[in-house]
């Protein structure tokens, strides 16, 4: 029976950020079983010969307008009005990845997460620029100079190499991932399934 659900999540996904902002109604249903688990995109990008969408169906139009819609359609069925464009995408989002390690290490990951990723998705920020990111996290009273310390300790960037190992070896290519127990979802269009699955396996259900 699956107790929890893995969410492999990146700061530099706009779809794994729309899911954040959805899980507080999932969970409704089912309980606070998210597990978030920072995995860095752009290493899995590599490791799987994946790309952006913006990028491999930068030829097709088409392609870019309905996900576009999808995005539309999910902001207005799970109610994420606060969702905005980030005018500086892509973003590098090493040393963001990093920091999230590191507030898994300091016990403030939940605070790190909220404001990292409103400041990227919703106040449209330059999240790569350090002292924004700082500033970000102070602004947060979360402990900026211990997590930007604590990104260099090797046990950490091993940390974030680990998880990025985890979501490929399990056959994930990109993000946002979930699993429920050995069964897979790839995609924010996927949440309904991932329920699904969850209580099909035993999980609470309102």
């Amino acid at each position: 029976m699956a107790r929890t659900i893995d969410f492999y999540f990146d700061f530099g996904s706009p779809n794994a950020f729309l899911c954040l902002r959805a899980l507080p109604s999932v969970e409704a249903r089912i309980g606070k079983v998210f597990v978030i688990r920072p995995a860095l995109l752009g290493g899995v990008f590599k490791a799987t010969n994946n790309r952006s969408p913006v990028e491999a169906f930068a030829a097709i139009p088409s392609k870019l307008a309905y996900d576009a819609l999808e995005i539309e359609r999910f902001v207005k069925r799970h109610g994420v009005s606060s969702f905005r464009h980030n005018p500086f995408f892509p973003i590098n989002t090493l040393v963001m990845m990093r920091g999230a390690h590191a507030a898994i290490k300091l016990g403030v990951l939940e605070g790190y997460i909220e404001a990292v990723s409103s400041g990227m998705w919703e106040k449209q920020l330059n999240m790569g620029d350090l002292e924004v990111l700082k500033k970000v996290l102070l602004d947060a009273g979360l402990p900026a100079d211990d997590i930007f310390r604590e990104s260099q300790d090797p046990e950490v960037k091993q940390a974030l190499m680990t998880e990025t190992q985890s979501l490929i070896d399990r056959g994930g290519f990109g993000i946002p991932t979930f699993f429920v127990g050995d069964e897979m979802y790839f995609g924010k269009d996927r949440l309904r399934e991932v329920e699904e699955e969850f209580v099909a396996q035993g999980g609470k259900s309102a």
